[in-house]
């Protein structure tokens, strides 16, 4: 159980609410860098940085030249309201459109009595509003003009939206339900994996990613989560494992050395076997000097093996600490209970199994392929071994370092690890240098070995957090959230249960030191309701990892399987709030490409829910189980108890679409794209029309291809780029000017002007060239 207690929730989470915050964008609302002028009451939390309420601004001060003068002094308020609902956390909401498919209205949903007061004193500024010819031809008619801007769910209507609890209470804040669960949705990053043990990148400024399958192959994934065909490191054939479901022995473990940018080296921890005869090996391996998306495989040098005696308990953690170190985690030997000698491995200082050990890889002494850091705490001791950092851990799965608050630097180098239990408790630890993390004689907060644990001399360290099997049989550590995109997160440690496949974290006080636990479920209702979101992953939590930026992962399949290609990587989000536009931008290094490159296509689904998703049930494994994973089926998670279809501030059904938004009334963001089609013409084709510094227009096809139709489709929220179309297939946009001409993306970009070109309207074509592409949600190859 937690060190906590049952002490009150940190303010960061707040129980209850049901609310869905929503940009025009489509993406949750942040707080903006700076205050806002024109939409004062947004400065906090909204949809809009000062760019945004500049170009409000701007609509503004047009409108008035527009008024006369006397209505102008009875309606600017009016009409700064209007305008400033761009700006709200709600905006999608009310201006009815909460996906990318649907037209947005003209004028945000007003609540009846704000309606019929601005109707009787300022009807007139509409239609300088709005360019809706149904909500003019309403002017003279009170009641059907107040129900025209009326919305179905009037909790959203403006400005009641501003004074209701249940929208306003929690705002801005992670939510949970009324359990205590944190609502959090996902992205999913990569498929098809057998078993997909790590994550890591290599610190080199190219932001791929590498994930590493537990038969022996280790894949380089691109920013944009395209998947280089060859694989960057395959050891298969010597890695030692099996198909069957569970086996703990196969690569385990993969860490860059910390200058590998310039000495392209990288360690690896994997299973190797002679008949009955099993060991665990650390090689070190170096990046091909022709391909930097290649290992080169006759590099290998050997830097530690140890003996296994048993199949099971394999460790399999690599990491580098900022003191430049390897540090390498170790299970306890396998069978059940430490047997090993008179105190067991984890006890016996002179054993390497059961231990966080940590070498220096840069350097050799004695003989060995690596030295020994001189603060190593039994450096010295006789009985010890020199390479023993840590002692007393059972199978250590998943380990990592905190990378610091980014502001503070509070917290950074502290070492977190999730220890597997043996049949009562799994723990969190934060390993320390010459702690002893008390297994055999202790599991979790419990004595396991009595007489050992009686012994006064053990010492040991207490987890920070321990819970039973009843909630779950097999731990996976994680990571402290550090990254950019998601700042509610910050100092928040998730994990997970491999055989539960729960999702868990703890938030620790400050204060007092203690930390509280809060599971984490999959969004209810429209949480997750997101263009690119998914709520719901496969069961069997295998692991955890960082990108680049600090950004956070994790790894799971349907079937623990060595060779069953289920395994997928989702990308973890918090709905609740987003950090400002442009914050987190990040500019890979280029790295050349020899490979052919696999497109991501994505596969999960969202799925509807009116209430947060389940944990998802694990079958046990048929075979021997993953790390100290025990074969009994986890216990069923109590049922969540049914909510009413109607949650307060959800809306009802599809609604009426009145009042479509148009380029005379909407501010656009530069860089949006929109798709312009002959009659007849599927939704997700036709001529790209790019929006740049106030104005629309064309791209010409020069340099045009399928990685530039892939960066407009996935703005528009398609899935799938189809075709990149050429020769004004789709029309030419004669009417509008050549804005983008030699368009060159790799894909990964947010949008076009982050794509290289000639420059905004430099051009050396024709509209007989302009670009178009065709979009599906479908994989076309399927």
């Amino acid at each position: 159980m937690a060190r906590a207690g049952a002490g009150a929730l940190l303010a960061l989470w707040v129980l209850g609410a049901a609310a869905h915050p929503q940009c025009l964008d489509f993406r949750p609302p942040f707080r903006p860098p700076q205050p806002l002028r024109l939409c004062a009451q947004y400065s906090d939390f909204g949809c809009c940085d000062e760019g945004r309420d500049a170009e409000l601004t701007r609509r503004f001060w047009a409108l008035a030249s527009r008024v006369d003068a006397a209505e102008w002094a009875a309606c600017a308020g009016y009409a700064r309201d209007l305008l400033c609902q761009e700006c709200s956390p709600y905006a999608a909401h009310l201006y009815d459109a909460e996906d990318p498919f649907t037209p947005l209205r003209t004028v945000p949903g007003l609540c009846q009595d704000y309606c019929l007061d601005m109707w009787h004193k300022c009807r007139g500024l509409f239609r300088h509003l709005s360019t809706d010819q149904e909500l003019w031809a309403l002017e003279g008619n009170r009641a059907g003009f107040c129900r025209y801007l009326s919305l179905d769910d009037t909790d959203y209507c403006f400005p009641y939206l501003l004074v209701n609890k249940n929208l306003n209470s929690n705002l801005g804040h992670v939510v949970a339900d009324t359990k205590g669960c944190l609502q959090m949705c996902l992205e999913e990053v990569a498929n098809g994996l057998r078993n997909p043990v790590a994550m890591v990148h290599a610190r080199d400024g190219t932001h791929r990613f590498f994930v590493a399958e537990q038969v022996g192959l280790v894949w380089a994934y691109l920013p944009n989560r395209s998947r280089l065909e060859k694989p960057f490191l395959n050891i298969s054939r010597v890695v030692l494992t099996s198909p069957w479901e569970g086996d703990e022995r196969g690569f385990l473990g993969i860490a860059f050395h910390p200058s590998f940018r310039h000495n392209r080296r990288l360690y690896v921890y994997y299973s190797v076997g002679i008949r009955s005869s099993e060991w665990i090996r650390i090689s070190e391996f170096r990046v091909s000097e022709d391909d930097k998306n290649a290992v080169d495989h006759s590099s290998e040098r050997i830097i530690l093996e140890v003996k296994e005696p048993a199949s099971n308990h394999n460790g399999g953690q690599l990491l580098f600490g900022d003191d430049g170190y390897l540090y390498i985690f170790t299970g306890d030997g396998g069978m059940a209970g430490d047997p090993f000698g008179t105190f067991g491995n984890a006890q016996n200082k002179s054993a390497l199994l059961g231990k966080v050990l940590r070498i220096d890889v840069d350097r050799k002494e004695r003989g060995l392929p690596y030295g020994i850091p001189p603060d190593n705490p039994f450096v010295g001791d006789p009985a010890a071994q020199p390479e023993v950092y840590a002692l007393g851990v059972r199978n250590m799965w998943r380990c990592s370092f905190d990378r610091g608050d980014p502001i503070s630097g509070a917290g950074r180098g502290r070492l977190f690890c999730g220890d597997v239990g043996q049949n009562k408790f799994e723990e969190v630890d934060l390993v320390e240098r010459g702690g002893n993390y008390g297994w055999r004689a202790r599991e979790g907060f419990e004595c396991y070995d009595r007489s050992l644990c009686a012994n006064s001399s053990l010492n040991d360290l207490l987890p920070i957090f321990a819970y039973p099997h009843t909630i779950g049989k097999s731990v996976t550590g994680g990571y402290v959230y550090r990254g950019c995109e998601y700042p509610n997160l910050n100092g928040l440690y998730i994990f997970g249960d491999f055989m539960s496949g729960r999702l868990m974290s703890l938030q620790e006080n400050p204060g007092t030191g203690q930390w509280q636990y809060s599971e984490i479920c999959m969004g209810h209702g429209q949480t997750c309701e997101f263009p690119g979101l998914i709520n719901n992953y496969y069961p069997y939590i295998i692991s955890f990892g960082e990108d680049e930026a600090g950004e956070l992962y994790f790894m799971s399949t349907g079937e623990p399987s060595a060779t069953a290609p289920r395994g997928v990587v989702y990308k973890i989000i918090d709905p609740s709030r987003r950090a400002p536009p442009g914050k987190c931008q990040i500019q890979p290094a280029q790295v050349k490409i020899r490979s052919r490159l696999i497109p991501f296509v994505p596969k999960e689904k969202f799925i509807p829910k009116t209430r947060s998703t389940p944990r998802p049930t694990a079958r046990a494994p048929t075979r021997a189980p993953r790390p100290g994973r025990p074969t009994a089926a986890p216990p069923v998670p109590t049922p969540r108890p049914a909510r009413p279809t109607q949650q307060p501030g959800s809306r009802r059904g599809g609604g009426r679409r009145r009042g479509r938004l148009n380029s005379a009334t909407r501010a656009f963001r530069d860089g949006e794209v929109r798709l312009v089609r002959p009659a007849g013409l599927s939704s997700g084709s036709g001529r790209v029309e790019v929006f740049v510094g106030g104005r629309w227009g064309t791209v010409c096809d020069d340099s045009w291809n399928i990685d530039g139709a892939a960066v407009v489709c996935r703005q528009l929220g398609f899935a799938y780029a189809v075709r990149a179309v050429k020769r004004a297939e789709f029309g030419q946009g004669g009417s509008l000017p050549i804005l983008l001409d030699n368009v060159r993306c790799a894909g990964w970009e947010q949008n076009l002007l982050e794509c290289q070109h000639n420059g905004v309207g430099t051009h050396n074509c024709e509209h007989d060239e302009d670009a178009g592409v065709v979009c599906s949600h479908q994989n076309p190859d399927l």
